[in-house]
């Protein structure tokens, strides 16, 4: 009887292991991107979208008096601004008569003024016990020097408070620390003036993230000179916390906030804000850890493990996860938690390209074993590998489509810029096997667009200085998108997406190279991309005449373009332009082979 036999261990195929090695490489490039912040105003970008797609909450229990420019217009003919301590004094007075809960003054009164008037104010305060001053001062001790010191607010038991907040790297607030040196914040002393028990563990490291209610003008806001003329209902104050303090923006305390656009929020509603936040427990919170890095290898092993069972049809399952990611985000988002977008979307799309090119690398191995042994399959494993090219080249032009798709009127740009570049390029004395490769490459160039936000993409007029900086972020975040991958055709693609913006004299983005630090495929696609862009409509311009769009070219020799491919692109311009626009069949033909 024969002794039974041991198990064998069957090893993966390499087109497994590769595909696997592949999702593997996306996820750990998402994974440092993330733990390092490599991305951090992006991500902000993206919290930033998530405030303002969550409907406004207007609060009950808090309120606004805001020092504005009807209060100014109301008082220009007798006081200029700063008023008379006893004013405030006042202001305090009527709120405690219309029953407000508690003040806090979003003003300093660090130095001095008179002994009447800081006398009126320090005996309003008296009168209304719990008062909340700010200040953005302290010394060395960690004391305040608001009305004379901690020692006088003591005695009318009041409090000064600290009124700053750590700023984003896209210059927005929105998040509040517990204290700033040694001093608790307005939104804790007030909490904890309350009644409300607040634990400075509970802050994230950077500080907690104010969950706003809204837009500006979410929390009510009445005008200073209506309390203190007495115009002003008890209705509209009776039981809610007050915040006092400047909103005019000509006093410049009003802040950009991740909650809209292009409109500034004044610092009282911002310090409103963040008093309900800490009264109501910091209810937005960064994602643990673990989650970030569990939705990081979830997307970047998706396209893998559907390669495995849908072989060239994986790359199709990227847009799926990544729309149902979003919504698992802002679902996540609308139950108090912000989990990562960025990252995990990057290890998205570079496990889609690494899949397809692994899927390619490895494919063409197979394809060199089955020759050496067996010449008959040469044939088979041909257009098994032609088919495996066909598919890269339809995930590179499917991703660069993708970012053409969100501006309707570029029409068939993309594919242009690849006839025009390989044209130059054969010109600029490239072999036709590399002039083919830039012509792939070069519809990469602005995938970066999938990440500009819809009202500067497609904006119809001319762009503000704020909406430029952002459009200009297209460049790097394609490259960002394109890098790292194994492919040459990516590599290439990602090197035009980085430089295809800079120019000539160095006043170009993003990195402001200069001459020939500039890359040929780059030098080459920047000419092509704005000839072809000057002669297409878009939302905010008609597209030139011919004539017109070559006198450009011309102009800009030595300053925008290269002046070597300018004098070898204008000979050729009209021919081309005529090509483009009669021979249909070869922007057909590109596709197809795309």
């Amino acid at each position: 009887m024969a002794p039974p036999s041991l198990p064998t261990t069957r090893r993966l195929p390499a087109h497994a292991r590769a595909v696997l090695l592949a999702g593997m490489l996306a996820a750990a490039c998402g994974i440092l991107a993330w733990t390092t912040h490599a991305a951090r105003s992006l991500e902000d970008t993206t919290v930033a979208l998530r405030f303002q797609l969550r409907p406004a909450h207007e609060p009950a229990d808090l309120a606004v008096v805001g020092i504005d420019s009807e209060t100014f217009s109301d008082y220009a003919k007798q006081q200029r601004w700063p008023y008379p301590r006893s004013w405030h004094a006042q202001v305090i007075d009527e709120l405690r008569r219309l029953g407000a809960r508690k003040v806090i003054y979003d003003i300093q009164f660090t130095e001095a003024s008179t002994p009447k008037q800081d006398l009126a104010l320090y005996d309003a305060i008296g009168r209304f016990p719990g008062t909340i001053l700010a200040t953005t001062e302290t010394d060395a001790t960690g004391h305040t020097n608001v009305l004379g010191g901690d020692a006088n607010l003591a005695r009318v038991k009041a409090k000064a408070a600290m009124a700053t907040f750590p700023i984003l790297a896209g210059g927005e607030i929105a998040r509040v620390n517990a204290s700033a040196d040694g001093v608790p914040t307005l939104a804790v002393a007030a909490a904890r003036s309350l009644g409300h028990p607040v634990d400075p563990k509970a802050f994230e490291h950077g500080g907690a993230w104010i969950d706003f209610r809204g837009p500006p003008g979410t929390i009510p806001s009445y005008h200073f000179s209506d309390v203190r003329d007495h115009r002003l209902p008890a209705s509209a104050i009776r039981g809610k916390v007050v915040v006092v303090g400047m909103t005019a923006p000509t006093e410049q305390d009003v802040h950009p906030t991740p909650t809209v656009r292009n409109e500034l929020m004044s610092g009282p509603e911002v310090q409103a804000n963040a008093l309900w936040t800490v009264l109501h427990d910091l209810p937005l919170r960064s994602a643990p850890g673990w989650a970030g890095i569990l939705a990081i290898l979830l997307l970047a092993l998706g396209p893998a493990a559907a390669a495995l069972r849908l072989k060239t049809l994986s790359v199709l399952t990227a847009p799926v996860l990544a729309i149902a990611y979003l919504g698992v985000a802002y679902l996540a988002f609308l139950h108090g938690w912000i989990v990562p977008v960025v990252a995990p979307l990057a290890g998205l799309a570079l496990s889609a390209v690494g899949t397809v090119t692994a899927s390619y690398l490895t494919e063409r191995r197979e394809r060199q074993r089955v020759a050496r042994h067996n010449s008959a399959l040469e044939r088979a494993v041909r257009e098994r590998t032609a088919e495996l090219h066909e598919t890269q080249l339809e995930v590179v032009a499917r991703l660069a489509r993708a970012a053409e798709w969100r501006d309707e009127d570029t029409g068939a740009h993309v594919e242009r810029i690849g006839i025009l570049c390989e044209r130059l390029a054969l010109a600029a004395g490239f072999t036709p096997t590399d002039a083919e490769t830039l012509r792939h490459a070069a519809v990469l160039h602005d995938v970066g667009k999938i990440g500009v936000p819809d009202r500067v993409l497609l904006k119809p007029g001319k762009l503000d200085a704020e909406e430029w900086e952002i459009m200009k972020t297209h460049a790097a975040i394609g490259a960002s998108m394109l890098a790292n991958s194994p492919s040459p055709l990516v590599q290439l693609g990602e090197e035009i997406a980085r430089t295809h913006h800079e120019r000539w004299d160095g006043a170009g983005y993003p990195a402001g190279l200069a001459g020939e630090a500039i890359p040929l495929p780059g030098r080459i696609c920047a000419i092509c991309d704005v000839f072809d862009a000057l002669r297409s409509r878009r939302p905010y311009k008609e597209a030139w005449e011919l004539e017109d769009a070559i006198a450009e070219i011309a102009r800009q020799r030595g300053k925008h373009f290269d002046p070597n491919l300018v004098d070898l692109f204008l000979p050729m311009a009209r021919e081309l332009a005529a090509e483009l626009a009669v021979d249909e069949a070869a922007v057909a033909r590109l596709r197809l082979v795309s």
